[in-house]
């Protein structure tokens, strides 16, 4: 088999296409939404979720201020939104208003949920390894929600309500296609 050797930046681009998220953080009055495309699951036992998060990004210091994130799952209908979230800083602007979303009380943390997701889960700070220019903010699972209809033994992306967006690079991402079932 031939490959072509791709550039070492690139590395994320073949494998990141995992759903893009929107990190909720608050500190004291402070609450921010950020666009994160690098998140994964990180434990069953306890259950753990993982997010990397840039060093100089205004979430990374509310989230070790505040010890606590959420990982919230947004659909497809919510792209100009999470771009929003993803190009503007909240160091000095509301993102939950200037991107139209709707903060919502969680049962376990201070950082809000965005009520126009297709769920959340709620995490405690455990850990934040460091990463090059990264952390990887390692979050024990506190709760986790997800909209009625929509999530089954696993979330039903083939229903269009459900369509999870997925960051292939830039400005370009994709939808879910077809399940594929052995």
């Amino acid at each position: 088999m031939t490959f072509t050797e791709l550039p070492v930046e690139r590395a994320n681009r073949l494998i990141n296409h995992g759903p893009t998220v929107l990190v909720t953080s608050k500190y004291q009055e402070k609450a921010n939404i950020m666009t994160a495309a690098w998140c994964m699951p990180a434990s069953h036992k306890p259950p753990m979720v993982a997010v990397s998060i840039g060093l100089k990004r205004f979430s990374h210091e509310l989230i070790l201020q505040g010890k606590e994130f959420a990982i919230n799952v947004p659909n497809s209908k919510l792209l100009k939104e999470m771009w929003c979230c993803g190009t503007k800083s909240g160091r000095t602007k509301d993102k939950f208003a200037l991107c139209g979303l709707t903060p919502v009380v969680g049962k376990h943390i201070e950082a809000p949920l965005i009520g126009e997701c297709l769920g959340a889960i709620e995490c405690r700070l455990e850990s934040n390894p460091l990463a090059g220019d990264h952390s990887i903010m390692v979050g024990e699972v506190l709760a986790v929600w997800a909209k009625p209809g929509v999530f089954e033994e696993r979330l039903r992306v083939e229903k269009e309500e459900a369509q999870t967006l997925h960051h292939l690079g830039g400005k370009d991402f994709c939808v879910p296609g077809k399940i594929v079932t052995i």
